[in-house]
């Protein structure tokens, strides 16, 4: 049985897809027709994780969908890792509208995920993340990424 979840929101040529739980071989992503839809937005936020059968099954339903514009919405570090590293999980005709970035603070042990918004916190090439982030203690956090890695896929689709 699998343990993906998703809500489906159709509004004229506009979808939202809420993606939820864990992408693996048990995944179905057949229900998630986007045809007919000029517009397709991606909520990834309660995404879990996501192996390698996920992945394939992931590339194969984008890549099928490329008449259709594709936004990638709050996606969690398990989403970027795999846009970084995976050829075709973020195509050419899909933008990232959001992201989480992890934040770390080693004296409390606090840890934090923040949203970067397009246009915002970053654009095409650029990151401009907050100039501070704290935790619920007032200590100062830090991003707890490689950020040459991590925003990898910010610059390639320059």
């Amino acid at each position: 049985m699998s343990k993906f979840q998703c809500k489906v929101d159709r509004q004229g040529p506009k979808l939202t897809l809420q993606l939820g739980g864990i992408i693996d071989e048990d995944a179905d992503f057949a229900p998630l027709a986007i045809n007919g839809a000029h517009e397709v937005k991606i909520d990834l936020d309660a995404i879990k994780s996501i192996n390698s059968c996920g992945i394939r099954e992931w590339i194969k339903w984008i890549g099928a969908n490329s008449s259709a514009k594709v936004i990638y919405a709050k996606c969690p570090k398990v989403i970027v890792d795999q846009m970084n590293m995976v050829d075709g999980f973020l195509p050419a005709f899909a933008q990232v509208e959001s992201f989480y970035v992890p934040y770390y603070n080693e004296d409390s042990g606090a840890e934090k995920n923040i949203l970067f918004r397009y246009g915002v916190e970053f654009k095409e090439g650029q990151v401009q993340p907050p100039s501070e982030v704290k935790d619920e203690t007032g200590n100062t956090m830090e991003m707890d990424i490689i950020e040459s890695k991590y925003f990898k896929f910010i610059k390639s689709k320059v």
